[in-house]
């Protein structure tokens, strides 16, 4: 388990690449155009984990409309200070700021369900709001915002349902 662990973390690391998570199409926002994606750019490795036996199967969470706001995610900190944020909306449009760099790039149906499904695992509402290692420094921390909650966490508690959430989103952010 630990070895698929690996493997997809480092799978996540190669697929936020400067177009965006598996050939996602980027936009320059200021100009609202498209402009060339990747036609080779790698599958989202993110995919939702089989959920233990006796646990309910994820399922999509519902979209009212294209400008609902699914999901936000913002990550800070870090040695470099670093403050990004991610944010998913029901159009599939996943947009991202990053130094003041605004972005927006289209989804796969796909990669919607995917990240859908992500956000509709029953374990999510088993997470604690507010998780923190005290005792570290420099470590991430990320603001996640869904289905009426606000959840922070720096990823040191065993959360995957959370985990698999918050490495899906990353895979978006820019580099």
């Amino acid at each position: 388990m630990a070895v698929v662990m690996v493997a997809g973390l480092l799978g996540l690391a190669g697929c936020a690449s400067e177009q965006g998570a598996a050939g996602a199409e980027r936009t320059d926002v200021a100009a609202g155009t498209p402009t060339a994606a990747s036609p080779s750019a790698p599958a989202s490795p993110s995919a939702p984990a089989t959920p233990p036996a006796g646990s309910p199967r994820p399922s999509p969470v519902p979209v009212t409309g294209p400008d609902q706001l699914l999901v936000t995610m913002e990550v800070t900190g870090g040695f470099a200070g670093v403050q990004k944020e991610v944010a998913l909306r029901g159009d599939g449009t996943v947009h991202t700021t990053d130094k003041g760099e605004r972005t927006v790039r289209r989804t796969s149906a796909a990669q919607f369900t995917e990240l859908r499904t992500l956000l509709g695992d029953p374990a999510l509402d088993d997470v604690s709001d507010f998780t923190k290692n005290m005792q570290a420094a420099d470590l991430f921390q990320y603001t996640l915002r869904f289905g009426g909650r606000t959840v922070r966490t720096d990823l040191s508690a065993e959360e995957p349902a959370l985990d698999r959430l918050v490495h899906a989103l990353s895979a978006w952010l820019p580099k």
